[in-house]
C-alpha cells in the first residue's frame, strides 16, 4: 500500500514533531520533518510503530468475565477454556478469531503470534483439510487487517507419559512425525508466516522434542513454548526426566535465538542462565499471569542473563499491550519493592520491534526507513494522555488500547478515529461469536 502520513508527534526512538512519513508497497520509504502536505493522512497524536501481540490464543477470549465466579487455580479455569475448546469448528473460529484480531487492531496490535492447538475435529478426527482450523486463522486475520504468525503446536499428551483425555485428542497428531507433515501443507502468505510450537514438555514426550524442532530448523523458523507456568509441571518433569523443563528442552535443541519461551514463571538459577546463554527470547503475559495467579516470572534477571523480552496477552483477560508492557516493569517493582527496572523505551521495544522479530517479523516494529509501514496513533487528550508529552513514557504508562486513535498495518489504514474499517461494528461482532459458542 501507498501512502503519505504526517505524524504530529512519532516516536522513532526518539520524540519528533512533524514527521512525514511516506510509504511506498507497504514499506517506510521516507521519514523526514517538515509541515504537512494537503495530500497527507494527518495523524493526530503520538504515533508509535505497530504493537506485536507475542503469544495469543483467540479462542480464550470467549472466557473473558465467564471465569471469575469463585475461586480456584490455574487448573479449575483450564476445565472452563475445555468446555470452549470442544464447541470450536471452522467457521465459528473464523468468526471469532476475525471478531478477537479486530479488537486487537483496535489496541494497535499490528501482528499476532497466534499458538495454534486446536487442530481436528471433535473425537480427533481429521478435518477434510487437516488445516481447517489453522486456515481460518489466517483467514480471520487478513479480515481484520493484521499480520499473523501461525505457530502450530505440537500437542500429544495430557501429562508425562499420560494419553490425551476426551477435549486434547483434538489437539493431537498422534506423533511428532504427523504433526510435521500437516504443518508442511501450511503455506505463507503476505500477512502470515508460519512457526512452530511445543505446547509443553508436558505435553510433547522428550523424545519427540527434537523432531519440532528440526522442522523449525530446516525452515529457521520461530519455535515457541509455554515453558515453567506452573510449579507442577516443574515437579512433573523432575521426576520423569530428572531435569528441569528448560534443561530438557535445551538437551533437545529446542531453545535458541529463534525460540521463544511463554512465561517462563517458575525458575531455577541454572534455567535462567540457559535461557540467556542460548539467547531465547521471553514472552511474559502479565495480565494473564495475574488472572491465573501464576505468579511473577523473573523478567529482569532473563534480560540481564541475555533473553530479550516480548509480550503477549495470552487468554485475552485483557487485549492491551500497553497494559503488557507496564504490568511487567509493576509487577517487578512489586516482587523487588523498587521502581525503574526498564525505561519506558526499552519497554514499548518489547511490545514492538522485539516483539516483531520473535515472530519472524525483524522487518516490523520501527518507524524506520525499510521497514513496514505499521504506524499506531495515540491519542494525546484524553483523560488518561492529557498533560505534558513526555514521549515514550506516555504511551507506556499512561496511555490505554482505548487511546488508540488510528492503525495503519502495512501502510493500509485499518482503523481511523478509533473504528475498524473492514469490522466496523467490533463489540457486536463478538458478541454474536460468543453466542454462538455458547448456544453449542
Amino acid at each position: 500500500m501507498n501512502g503519505r502520513f504526517w505524524a504530529r508527534h512519532a516516536w522513532t526512538g526518539t520524540l519528533e514533531s512533524g514527521v512525514l512519513i511516506e510509504v511506498a508497497s507497504g514499506r517506510i520509504v521516507s521519514l523526514r520533518a517538515g509541515s504537512a502536505p494537503a495530500d497527507a493522512v494527518i495523524l493526530d497524536g503520538l504515533v508509535v510503530p505497530g504493537l506485536a501481540n507475542a503469544h495469543s490464543h483467540a479462542f480464550h477470549r470467549a472466557l473473558r468475565g465467564a471465569t471469575q465466579v469463585g475461586s480456584g487455580t490455574f487448573w479449575t479455569w483450564r476445565e472452563t477454556m475445555y468446555r470452549v475448546a470442544s464447541a470450536l469448528d471452522p467457521d465459528g473460529y473464523l468468526d471469532l478469531a476475525r471478531a478477537v484480531y479486530a479488537e486487537m487492531a483496535l489496541a494497535g496490535i499490528t501482528c499476532v503470534g497466534e499458538f495454534h492447538y486446536l487442530h481436528h475435529a471433535p473425537g480427533g478426527v481429521p478435518y477434510a483439510d487437516p488445516n481447517a482450523m489453522g486456515e481460518a486463522l489466517i483467514e480471520a486475520a487478513a479480515q481484520a487487517g493484521i499480520r499473523i504468525t501461525l505457530l502450530d503446536t505440537c500437542y500429544l499428551s495430557s501429562g508425562f507419559g499420560a494419553e490425551p483425555d476426551s477435549t486434547q485428542i483434538r489437539f493431537s497428531d498422534g506423533s511428532a512425525s504427523a504433526w510435521a507433515e500437516r504443518v508442511e501443507s501450511l503455506k505463507e502468505r503476505d500477512h502470515a508466516r508460519v512457526g512452530a510450537a511445543i505446547h509443553s514438555v508436558r505435553a510433547v514426550p522428550a523424545a519427540q522434542l527434537g523432531t519440532v524442532a528440526a522442522w523449525a530448523d530446516a525452515r529457521q523458523a520461530p519455535i515457541h513454548v509455554h515453558l515453567s507456568e506452573q510449579p507442577a509441571e516443574n515437579e512433573g518433569c523432575v521426576e520423569a526426566y530428572g531435569v528441569t523443563p528448560t534443561g530438557l528442552l535445551a538437551d533437545h535443541g529446542v531453545l535458541g535465538p529463534r525460540a521463544t519461551a511463554v512465561h517462563a514463571t517458575h525458575l531455577t538459577g541454572g534455567d535462567i542462565a540457559l535461557l540467556g546463554g542460548t539467547a531465547t527470547t521471553v514472552c511474559m503475559c502479565p495480565t494473564t499471569e495475574r488472572d491465573l495467579a501464576d505468579g511473577i516470572g523473573p523478567a529482569k534477571d532473563l534480560q540481564e542473563a541475555g533473553s530479550r523480552l516480548t509480550l503477549g496477552s495470552d487468554s485475552h483477560a485483557v487485549i492491551d499491550l500497553f497494559e503488557e508492557a507496564r504490568g511487567m516493569e509493576l509487577d517487578e517493582r512489586l516482587r523487588t519493592r523498587r521502581r525503574g527496572h526498564w525505561s519506558a523505551a526499552e519497554l514499548l521495544r518489547a511490545a514492538t520491534g522485539d516483539g516483531h522479530a520473535s515472530l519472524g517479523w525483524p522487518e516490523a516494529g520501527r518507524l524506520e526507513v525499510g521497514a513496514i509501514a505499521d504506524l499506531v496513533t495515540v491519542s494525546l487528550d484524553s483523560v488518561r494522555t492529557a498533560g505534558p508529552l513526555t514521549g515514550a513514557e506516555t504511551a507506556v504508562f499512561a496511555a490505554t488500547a482505548a487511546d488508540v486513535r488510528d492503525v495503519v498495518a502495512a501502510g493500509r489504514m485499518i482503523v481511523r478515529h478509533g473504528v475498524h474499517q473492514l469490522v466496523p461494528d467490533v463489540p457486536s461482532a463478538l458478541r454474536t461469536a460468543i453466542a454462538r459458542l455458547e448456544e453449542s
